[in-house]
């Protein structure tokens, strides 16, 4: 399963990049323009399979907060988010091997240490740009939004649900159900 699972992500990621490269170019350059910004990619440590860090590729969707007086998102940026074009630039991270189509979103430091006995087991999985977590979480910024105390709900209700979510995927993930859950995700669709 993990060898068919390499394969389909390596030579997807790559022929993703080729048929989407005018998108991507276009992209790159409206951000470029808009933000008056010579790199148009953000990078991010994340935490990837086995615990180890790596840095995550998307388009930038927010100005520098020392270039601006404070940190907001473009209006490009807004449009990148709302349909997750943002994480196209993902694919680099599929053929260099630090991320899968599917698998666990990769946590920022401070979470993935947290995993405690079992829920460990997550880490043994490549991360992904999508997965059933992300599904069932796809309008996580307006359920944050909706709240008190967003940290605190993250912490408390979303985080845990998530390992909880992905431990399940961990047991219980073939490669067909891996189709299954590009297939939900392309066309918006909850599990």
């Amino acid at each position: 399963m993990l060898v068919i699972k390499s394969i389909f992500d390596w030579i997807f990621a790559i022929f993703g990049l080729i048929v989407l490269s005018p998108i991507l170019l276009v992209i790159a350059l409206a951000i470029m323009v808009q933000m008056r910004c010579i790199n148009p990619f953000y990078t991010q440590s994340r935490i990837g399979q086995y615990g180890k860090p790596f840095k995550i590729y998307k388009f930038r969707t927010m100005y520098d907060a020392d270039e601006h007086c404070n940190k907001r998102e473009s209006s490009i940026g807004l449009l990148l988010h709302k349909y997750k074009l943002n994480e196209l630039p993902q694919l680099v991270n599929i053929i260099l091997g630090d991320m899968s189509f599917v698998g666990p979103r990769p946590d920022v430091s401070g979470y993935a240490d947290k995993l405690q006995g079992k829920d460990r087991l997550i880490l043994e999985l490549k991360p992904g740009i999508t997965g059933p977590a992300s599904i069932k979480y796809k309008n996580e910024d307006k359920i944050l939004a909706s709240v008190d105390n967003p940290k605190q709900y993250n912490n408390e209700v979303i985080y845990p649900d998530k390992v909880r979510i992905n431990l399940e995927y961990y047991y219980n993930h073939t490669f067909i159900s891996d189709l299954k859950l590009i297939f939900l995700t392309l066309f918006n669709r909850n599990l």
